[in-house]
């Protein structure tokens, strides 16, 4: 299993260069970070900085949306990375939630998704796409190589990430909603004459290793409450007894609005209606031999990564933890 970890880029960017360097030296790959640019910083000019601070670590948006920038930028952005760098970025891509609801538009169509990844892909990799009714290459793409990894929960999602993405991104950690939307996402590759072991899993959820779980539960609360974006929006589409496994959709019953101004963050009093039991399935608590009893059930159900959100006050000491009891266990 490969392993990554999920930053916002908030300020100072000199932290979060600091702190994906520390990770790299723990064994971990991949360095993600979210892309929401009114809450954020714009994550593309600090991946330049953490590309000249490591070695070998691969970095990327988890994740970016069609609705943010021109598809022509996106596919720039990542060309230009690869170019200085050697071919080290991916791209993690969603519908859109934060980057999309606090500027006022809604989250992007499957349709729009799909044509954004074929298009960003096929311009940053050097190949030429119609964009806006125009043929467009960039001329200077040399060997270019670029990845996109879809995340997404609901059946026409999944079908999607099967069809047309070169990863799954689960933003959760519950091995029963993994079985199921890693089976659909399979299912749908394997009928679209894809190889279904030949897409990446990235399972990513927050971990935080420690003995103490009331605190952690607090800390990790948050992640309850995004998640539960995506699954109103599931349960509105397809109702409270439709496809999706209710063990993702019955913990919204109690939700009641959502204040992005507090999106990501421990301690967010949006996220009072999430239980324990959702912090418990979706996150991963405990001591260090937790973790590993978790990641290797995860294993088996072809999970590749696992990506680590870190947003909680033990952000060090957890990346240590990981590598030197957590890692060394699962490193293929």
């Amino acid at each position: 299993m490969d392993f990554g970890v999920v930053l916002q880029t908030d300020p100072p960017a000199d932290d979060v260069v600091r702190l994906m360097a520390l990770a790299e030296a723990e064994g971990f790959g991949y360095g993600w970070t979210f892309d929401s640019v009114v809450l954020w910083q714009e994550p593309f000019v600090i991946y330049s900085r953490i590309l000249a601070a490591t070695s070998s670590m691969t970095v990327g948006p988890m994740v970016t949306s069609p609705g943010t920038r021109d598809w022509s930028v996106l596919a720039s952005l990542f060309a230009t990375l690869n170019d200085m760098y050697g071919n080290r970025t991916v791209c993690g891509i969603g519908r859109g939630d934060s980057a999309h609801r606090v500027v006022g538009k809604l989250p992007s169509t499957l349709a729009t998704l799909r044509e954004c990844m074929h298009t960003v892909k096929e311009l940053a990799e050097g190949r030429e796409a119609t964009l806006h009714g125009a043929p467009v290459r960039i001329p200077w793409v040399r060997d270019g190589r670029l990845e996109m990894w879809m995340a997404g929960y609901g059946p026409k999602a999944l079908r999607t990430v099967g069809e047309h993405a070169d990863g799954f991104i689960l933003q959760c950690a519950d091995p029963a909603i993994a079985r199921w939307t890693i089976g659909a996402v399979r299912q749908a590759a394997r009928a679209a004459g894809r190889d279904p072991e030949g897409l990446t899993v990235c399972v990513a959820a927050p971990a935080y290793v420690g003995d103490d779980l009331s605190h952690q539960r607090e800390q990790l609360r948050w992640f309850g409450g995004m998640v539960g974006n995506h699954v109103a929006d599931l349960v509105t589409r397809y109702g409270a007894t439709g496809p999706v496994p209710r063990e993702l959709t019955d913990y919204i019953a109690g939700r009641e609005g959502y204040d992005y101004a507090h999106h990501g963050r421990a301690g967010n009093p949006s996220t009072d209606f999430v239980p324990d039991e959702i912090v418990d399935r979706f996150c991963l608590l405990g001591p260090a031999a937790a973790h590993v009893q978790r990641l290797e059930e995860l294993a088996e159900l072809g999970v590749d990564q696992f990506a680590v959100y870190l947003m909680h006050d033990q952000r060090e000491e957890t990346l240590r933890a990981y590598g030197q009891e957590v890692i060394p266990k699962l490193r293929r």
